[in-house]
């Protein structure tokens, strides 16, 4: 994918009323310190396009970035962040709850998790209520780089049994070093997904890791 364009277009706090695109969302979510922004800079082919807080866990708001006026990436705040505190955690659960709710131009959502590790109780929970919301997430293990060559599959399969994700779910493993699993993340987002509203009844997202 060559990325000719890259614009933060929009940023939603807590209280702010989300945008009706017509153009397709790519929503990613993940742990506070899965990695996430080094992923998106690497994706936008950018240093610097998405910064790292100096507080984890404090930032909650939800990212909106314009790529080739084509389509969204929209970055949703980090959850499981332990120092956050229940409420401030309730609140962002209610606003990416909102976000999945009401974005009627959400083709998928991506979901990053560390491949060094078994899925977190969050992680567990985001993953349930996100496929609870209508939606199949593609599942992104991050710091790829961090593990063995031989010990790859090993993990992508404690990762697999931990979501419990069928056989056809994807999973890419992704490394913001090395650049690996770019071009399949690339390929998912040109090649769109299916269409359809979200269907189902989600339950309750609580960001807090328990």
């Amino acid at each position: 994918m060559k990325i000719k364009s890259v614009t933060l277009e929009l940023v939603c706090g807590i209280k702010s009323s989300f945008p009706e695109n017509t153009l397709p969302e790519y929503a990613f979510a993940g742990r506070s310190n899965v990695g996430k922004s080094s992923m998106i800079n690497v994706l936008m082919q950018r240093k610097s396009l998405a910064r790292t807080s100096s507080q984890p866990g404090k930032t909650a708001t939800v990212n909106y970035y314009n790529v080739n006026g084509e389509f969204y990436l929209v970055d949703l705040p980090g959850y499981g962040y332990a120092k956050a505190g229940a409420a401030v955690a309730a609140q962002w659960g209610k606003m990416v709850e909102r976000y999945l709710n009401s974005s009627k131009s959400l083709a998928n959502v991506f979901l990053l998790v560390d491949i060094r590790h078994e899925p977190a109780a969050s992680d567990k929970q985001m993953y349930e209520w996100i496929a609870g919301s209508g939606y199949r997430p593609v599942i992104i293990a991050t710091k790829a780089d961090k593990i063995k060559r031989s010990q790859l599959d090993k993990q992508k399969k404690l990762i697999r049994e931990g979501l419990g994700l069928k056989k056809e779910d994807i999973l890419i493993a992704f490394s913001a070093e090395t650049r690996q699993g770019r071009d399949e993340i690339y390929a998912l987002l040109e090649g769109g997904a299916e269409e359809g509203e979200a269907d189902g009844n989600p339950q309750s997202f609580d960001a807090a890791d328990t």
